[in-house]
């Protein structure tokens, strides 16, 4: 039985062409409004499952809450060991995400996402596309937000990638609404065959490459062109 997965959500590198017209998903960032902590408190927080009980004293989470779930949840992701060639770190300071980046990519880097929410939810149309570092195979970091009670990054760099910006266009007025940034996954071998993508794609791993739009407030960062 496939799982229903939101169209548009994930589609093929021959989808960012001008004039194609593809559904854009719920691109809205659902998690409540939160901050980095500076660097000098982020240090002195205890930040490791074997210290939750100190954790949820910090938070006020008490047994058994969403609160403690969320934490569990958030640090099982980040103690997760890597896939193969992924290299990976949570962060909850600004400096933390520069120093992980800069460590990956060196420090000529620049960072991209989605201008704005329009368009999710509805038909969209591709303007003009730009391939990021002349459209070659390249790697970059991207940053998912996790849910935990202050602002926490799952950053992780994914080799193997192709980076594009695109123009989104109202398929009815034909106005630009919308600048999308969008990475494709070529290599998907080391994939769950359960991802949802392959059901989305009907394919399997290694059999397609991955592509998906960044949502708000996440960011995919890549070499400076």
């Amino acid at each position: 039985m496939n799982k229903w997965v939101e169209p548009g959500k994930f589609f093929k590198e021959s989808m960012l062409k001008e004039g194609n017209v593809m559904p854009l998903p719920d691109i809205r960032d659902k998690m409540h409004q939160r901050w980095f902590l500076p660097r000098v408190i982020l240090s002195k927080l205890p930040f490791s499952s074997s210290r939750l009980d100190e954790l949820k004293h910090i938070f006020h989470a008490s047994d058994n809450s969403t609160m403690e779930k969320l934490i569990v949840e958030s640090l099982n992701e980040c103690e997760r060991a890597p896939s193969v060639g992924e290299t990976k770190r949570c962060v909850g300071s600004g400096e933390d995400m520069i120093d992980f980046v800069t460590s990956v990519l060196g420090n000529k880097v620049t960072v991209r996402t989605t201008d704005n929410t329009n368009g999710f939810n509805k038909d969209i149309m591709i303007g003009s596309v730009k391939g990021i570092d002349g459209g070659k195979v390249t790697k970059s970091v991207s940053c998912h937000q996790s849910l935990y009670p202050y602002l926490l990054y799952y950053c992780h760099s994914v080799p193997k990638v192709r980076v594009y910006e695109a123009d989104i266009i109202d398929a009815k007025t034909k106005d630009k609404m919308n600048h999308g940034t969008a990475i494709c996954h070529l290599d998907t071998t080391a994939w769950s065959p359960t991802h949802g993508a392959f059901s989305a794609l009907g394919s399997s791993p290694g059999k397609t490459e991955v592509c998906h739009w960044i949502f708000e407030n996440d960011m995919t960062w890549t070499i400076a062109d």
